[in-house]
């Protein structure tokens, strides 16, 4: 196999991939969903709002609503002196104005009376006298300002939020918390979104056994199925597992031509490793052009992965040490499905660490390091130490121990201690 192992840059071989897909179709699948259900899909469409919000001026805090040309000058040793016109409603709209020299008491959220533009915070006012339960008698009453206001101040304005007619949230959009509550506040109650990715997993191998059985000696239960399964889930797509397939060309041809067929992309694990037995790359050739792309990345863990693309579906092949398979899975799986939802690009959540100790790495190669973060609290500051997390590829509770992955880049020979370094959570 001429290809095997001719090593590309991981940046190289993803933007080669995706570059050979196309979305499902000129328009990916999509359907009408409640918005409550909707947290962690993609938007097919643009969202306009179909009203401003808020749709009346409110107050921010409680207090009292006056022209703030009225407060002007006031402090503490010179108080102003306003009369209170009542009281607002919540929920309601006030059946009164504000006038020169009154004021309403107003609630957080409360709908500003006309001729009012700014609200006084309360602890900057006190009663002159004492109130009656009655509220009519609230109208005698006097209140002192201590503290002037500006005009706007400690008010929403109509629109501030959203304008009639903007477009909130544009196509391709993950919805997140903020995005349902967002909805749910312009009366949005549903909306559609991109139909979930459809990836097929296979893992191969003859000494690969069901995670319900007992293994004998020489077996080990497949992990890769389900670590991937996960990250696929958790990408936006929908995992479809067609079992364990024997160390046998054709049967494996058989599953991975049925699971392409059925699927958006396809992932194999094992059998792309330096192998008398390796049958991936072969597999992936016979599946459709232009078949495999890349074969070898120049990484750690990793190397052997292989990225193919046949009839326009992407194909990866994956090592079957679970580590390997599962941070491979995050440079590459991942991309592939966000491309497949048409999903808007966004960064990854990182954070800045501090390492602890020297990492060694190979000039020309990248390599990824699963680390642990330590949370150090020095007042309201809180800041992070790396801590590389040491093992082989085949150990998947030294990823299982990790809060994120650290990236040493190629042109770099290591990193040392007390070096500041971006760590992507996972």
């Amino acid at each position: 196999m001429p290809e095997f192992l001719t090593l590309l840059p991981p940046d190289e071989a993803r933007a080669l991939l995706l570059s050979h897909l196309a979305s499902r179709a000129p328009e990916p699948d999509s359907e009408q969903i409640s918005v409550p259900n909707a947290l962690n899909r993609i938007l097919a469409e643009d969202i306009l709002a179909p009203h401003p919000l808020p749709e009346f001026q409110r107050s921010t805090v409680d207090g009292y609503a006056v022209r703030a040309q009225d407060t002007f000058g006031a402090s503490d040793s010179l108080p102003a002196y306003l009369t209170l016109a009542g009281e607002v409603p919540m929920g309601d709209a006030p059946a009164f104005e504000i006038e020169a020299g009154q004021c309403a008491l107003i609630h957080t959220g409360g709908m500003l009376p006309k001729g009012a533009d700014a609200v006084v915070m309360l602890e900057y006012t006190q009663q002159t006298s004492e109130a009656s339960k009655d509220f009519g008698s609230l109208k005698n009453l006097e209140i002192e300002i201590f503290r002037a206001v500006a005009t706007g101040e400690n008010i929403i304005h109509i629109g501030e939020d959203v304008a009639q007619g903007e477009r909130i949230l544009p196509k391709g959009t993950f919805l997140r918390p903020a995005e349902i509550g967002g909805l749910m506040a312009l009366g949005i109650t549903s909306v559609r979104v991109v139909k979930p990715v459809k990836v097929g997993l296979i893992s191969t191998g003859d000494e690969v056994i069901d995670p319900s059985q007992t293994p004998r000696p020489g077996q080990v239960r497949d992990i890769n199925s389900y670590s991937l399964g996960a990250l696929v889930e958790k990408s936006g797509g929908v995992a479809k597992r067609y079992g364990i397939i024997s160390d046998q060309f054709q049967a494996l041809k058989e599953a991975a031509a049925q699971a392409l067929s059925e699927c958006d992309a396809l992932i194999i694990t094992a059998g792309s490793s330096a192998s008398t037995r390796d049958m991936t790359a072969e597999v992936i050739r016979s599946l459709g052009e232009p078949g495999v792309l890349v074969h070898g990345i120049n990484t750690r863990p990793g190397k052997p992965t292989i990225l193919g693309v046949c009839g326009g579906k992407a194909v990866i092949g994956l090592p079957g040490n679970p580590v390997s398979a599962l941070v491979n899975g995050y440079l590459f799986v991942m991309p592939v499905i966000e491309k497949l939802l048409g999903a808007l690009p966004k960064p990854k959540a990182a954070v800045r660490a501090r390492l602890t100790v020297n990492l060694p790495s190979q000039a020309g190669r990248e390599d990824w390091w699963p680390v642990k973060l330590i949370v150090h609290r020095q007042s309201k500051i809180i800041n992070y130490d790396a801590e590389p997390i040491f093992g082989k590829s085949n150990l998947i509770f030294t990823l299982a121990g990790a809060d994120g992955l650290l990236r040493i880049p190629p042109d770099a020979t290591g990193l040392s201690a007390g070096e500041d370094v971006d760590v992507m959570l996972i």
